[in-house]
């Protein structure tokens, strides 16, 4: 093996070039239209172009990747996460085209990838499993006929692929039919492949997985478990080791079941086994038959390069380690930082501004952003994974709650700020959270991100601040208005601000609850000093407690500028999106056409239009799917409404604020 083709994007690629080029590996990125400038493009030893822009075009074209490795050079293939790296098609493919395949045999993937055969499997290896139905027969009305026989609630799963794509739980009859149909559909779209099947569902289990590794000599051994119980629809955003409800002796039990899973079909490389906890009771959920992307998480815990030991396992080398010499020290934590609001709604963007964490020992951030990069709804909404570690869980919560508190990733919406709310939340604290956490708690996590009056009015003095040119920096007499809206939420105005500056940066500001004094500092000295990478946050006291702010612009909403604000101040770290309403005519929120509009949320391929002009619908009635970022989203009518006119059809590409639906005057439901 010299010269490595990596058949991913992203943060992954990334990972994968870092630990081939230490090996003295040369590397050859491929790249889809939109990522020609991407960093993983840059940093590898070469490039190859792919063509296309959606998946279908480019990364999941087996065709394109052969041709690509052949043109290159390329001696092997590493498939990263996602894409095709758990296709047995392609693994084949790369074999026969002479070419070394940095994963398992493709009869192992065949075995395992498909949760059906890998829970016909567990169960001749005495692995447990979730009653269920996983055969053939993908008539509706046999999972009809099955379902009865074991009850409700059910979850609806597709057999191939992850990620919480093809997943949908089930209470009753009546909801079965509508999520075979978008199950199906999603796992089609995402996988290339339908098939589904379904399985007792447990409604307040942990999930916990098992990495394992596997080489060519017949040994196989497992690196500890992961706690991946924090989840929103059905996808992970935090990850830690040791599970806080894994005593050692269930993580024997697990390792061992999951060993035994992976030496059963002949498993070569790395694999997770995942399981679900309840009860005292641990149930095989899957095999994922690659890496996965929290394996931060046990390299962190154990200090092994896990991208090191696939590539020298498919040199034909043996594991480095035996099971007793495998050691686990310390807790590991972390973060999936996304491309989405608190309230999971996906956003599509340009970074406008990134300044990357001083990477200190026990902090870790992989990661594919920059200046200007762009998240385009093509692919997943990942921006990156944070990762703290630490002698006990209680530190490694601290570090990884500041240090997300301290990124800056400017242009658009992110989770950062709702998952250090999640870390601080005393459930996760205190080892509790299962996979029901965010449904439960998810509501009081998002009010608590709501700034109260004093971090607006830091907000509001930071916009002020921004814009203003050096040359007319003086003090003046006259106050200026500042009157601004909060982005999400432009029906509760804020209270309108009175600025009036003293000079030496000293400003008075009036309205709100009461007048505050407010002084700016050189930000040439307190934001170099604080911020040696050069990052622009301003230093600025209120009422005498000392706050560190920044503000972006991002664009504007109907002719208002609109501003993205960080701040970290005596009771912690806030994060506002303002709309600067002051050259804006004074009207009542809420009211005139925009009440009677459906607007997209974002970014997407329009996949079916269930409403037509005249119908009357009730309120939770599905309105319009739309597939953003490889995943299906329903938009439903909060109350009832009757439909005006439908102004888009399927197969349309909608873009955010773009016009779906017009109600009738009495009424407007909103996404």
């Amino acid at each position: 093996m010299k010269k490595l083709l990596i058949a991913n994007r992203g943060e992954i690629a990334r990972r994968v070039i870092r630990s081939a080029h230490r090996l003295g590996l040369s590397t050859v990125a491929v790249y889809s239209d939109p990522d020609r400038e991407a960093l993983h493009v840059r940093e590898a030893s070469t490039a190859v172009a792919l063509g296309g822009a959606a998946s279908a075009d480019s990364y999941l074209r087996i065709d394109k990747l052969i041709t690509a490795a052949r043109d290159s050079g390329a001696d092997a293939v590493h498939p990263g996460y996602g894409f095709l790296s758990e296709n047995a098609d392609f693994a084949q493919a790369v074999i026969d085209a002479g070419l070394i395949w940095v994963g398992p045999p493709p009869s192992a993937i065949h075995a395992l990838g498909s949760k059906s055969a890998a829970k016909a499997l567990a169960l001749k290896q005495g692995v447990p499993v979730l009653p269920g139905y996983f055969g053939a027969d993908q008539r509706d009305e046999t999972f009809a006929a099955e379902a009865q026989r074991f009850g409700f609630p059910l979850m609806v799963k597709a057999v191939a692929g992850g990620g919480g794509r093809g997943m949908r739980l089930v209470h009753s009859p009546e909801q079965l039919g509508a999520a075979l149909q978008s199950a199906r559909s999603e796992a089609l779209s995402g996988f290339g492949n339908g098939d589904l099947l379904i399985e007792c569902a447990l409604l307040a289990p942990r999930h916990v997985e098992v990495q394992v590794f596997a080489d060519a000599h017949g040994h196989c051994i497992h690196l500890g478990e992961r706690d991946c119980s924090v989840q929103r629809r059905h996808q992970k955003v935090i990850e830690e080791s040791p599970s806080p409800a894994v005593s050692p002796e269930l993580r024997a039990e697990l390792g061992r079941c999951a060993v035994a899973l992976a030496q059963g079909a002949g498993y070569v490389g790395a694999g997770t086994v995942e399981f679900l906890l309840e009860g005292g009771g641990f149930y095989l959920m899957e095999m994922n038959t690659r890496l996965q992307v929290e394996h931060p998480v046990t390299e962190m815990l154990t200090g092994l390069d896990l991208v090191e030991w696939q590539l020298r396992v498919a040199r034909g080398e043996p594991l480095p380690l035996a099971q007793d010499a495998v050691r686990l020290n310390g807790h590991a934590i972390e973060v999936r930082l996304c491309a989405e609001d608190a309230s999971f709604t996906l956003h599509t963007g340009t970074v406008r501004r990134f300044v990357e964490l001083p990477i200190t020992e026990g902090l870790r951030f992989d990661h594919a952003l920059e200046d200007g990069a762009v998240v385009t709804p093509h692919y997943d909404a990942m921006l990156g994974k944070l990762i703290a570690h630490a002698p006990t869980r209680d530190e490694a919560l601290a570090r990884l709650a500041q240090a997300l508190d301290q990124t800056q990733i400017m242009g658009l919406p992110t989770n950062r700020a709702f998952l250090a709310a999640c870390l601080r939340h005393p459930v996760f604290q205190g080892g509790q959270a299962g996979i029901p956490f965010l449904a439960e708690h998810g509501d009081a996590l998002r009010a608590t991100l709501r700034p109260d009056e004093t971090a607006c009015c830091v907000a509001a003095l930071a916009i002020n601040y921004a814009t203003k040119r050096p040359a007319a920096a003086l003090p003046s007499p006259h106050p200026r208005s500042l009157r601004l809206s909060l982005a999400d939420d432009a029906a509760a105005p804020l209270p309108e601000w009175s600025l009036i500056e003293r000079g030496h940066g000293a400003v008075m500001v009036s309205g709100g609850e009461r007048e505050r004094h407010a002084r700016f500092h050189d930000p040439a000295l307190a934001g170099a000093a604080m911020h040696p990478a050069g990052a622009p946050w301003q230093s600025l006291s209120l009422d005498g407690a000392s706050w560190r702010v920044r503000a972006q612009p991002v664009g504007s909403t109907g002719g208002a500028p609109r501003w993205q604000v960080q701040g970290i101040g005596p009771e912690g770290a806030f994060e506002c999106w303002l709309d600067d309403r002051c050259l804006l005519p004074r009207v009542s929120a809420g009211g005139g056409a925009a009440a009677r509009e459906l607007r997209a949320p974002f970014n997407g391929k329009l996949l079916a239009v269930h409403v037509e002009p005249g119908q009357t619908i009730e309120p939770g009635a599905p309105l319009l799917v739309i597939e953003s970022m490889k995943l299906e989203h329903s938009l439903t009518a909060p109350r009832a409404a009757q439909v005006e006119t439908v102004h888009v059809s399927p197969g349309q590409q909608v873009a955010p604020g773009q016009l779906l639906i017009t109600f009738a005057a009495d009424a407007s439901p909103q996404p």
